[in-house]
């Protein structure tokens, strides 16, 4: 790949440091000494700047590569502030807590919420059950994909509860740290 051109190290090492950070939940550290014990020093700076400049990228052949999805979907939208800038954060994950897409829009209207849906359509097929909250713009925009023919064997599940699950989970946190914690003290033990 013309992508990995001119990097000291080779573009396996680069998409093993990567992939270790993104998948596991490790800190750039910890891919460091992983890396270490194999007989490759990287600096966990260096291994920072591979994860910005390849993450993205490895990402989308991911996704291109792994059009399939679990067949219940929950879409959400919240309200960030990017930059200074308050923006709406459309946000799709499947039964098992992926996440399928993510959209930045400046509006919450029925038009930008039938694009992301038609985008998800596009790229995973349909769900069997979509499960949102009771916006009327997620609503009109379902509504209008299935005219066009889009979402015809979908059950579409609106509910107000919902909002937890796509927000921070305090479990999720909680099992990174524990993860962290005990690979750290595996470390430090191991002298």
């Amino acid at each position: 790949m013309r992508y990995f051109k001119g990097k000291q190290f080779k573009k396996d090492i680069i998409l093993i440091a990567v992939g270790y950070y993104c998948r596991f939940s490790l800190s750039y550290r910890d891919v460091s000494e992983i890396l270490k014990e194999r007989g490759v020093s990287v600096h966990p700076t260096t291994i920072m700047r591979w994860v910005r400049e390849y993450g993205n990228l490895i990402y989308q052949i991911w996704k291109k590569k792994n059009k399939s999805a679990h067949l219940t979907w929950h879409l959400d939208e919240t309200y960030i502030q990017v930059k200074g800038e308050w923006r709406y954060l459309y946000c799709t994950i499947d039964q098992e807590g992926y996440t399928l897409d993510i959209q930045l829009r400046k509006t919450r209207d029925y038009q930008a919420a039938y694009m992301f849906m038609k985008r998800l359509v596009n790229a995973f097929g349909e769900p069997t059950v979509l499960t949102t909250d009771k916006a009327p713009a997620l609503l009109c925009a379902f509504k209008k994909l299935q005219k066009n023919n889009f979402y015809m064997h979908t059950k579409h599940s609106a509910r107000f509860s919902y909002h937890k699950r796509n927000r921070n989970d305090s479990r999720r946190k909680d099992e990174v740290f524990q993860k962290a914690s005990s690979f750290r003290r595996s470390m430090t033990y191991k002298n």
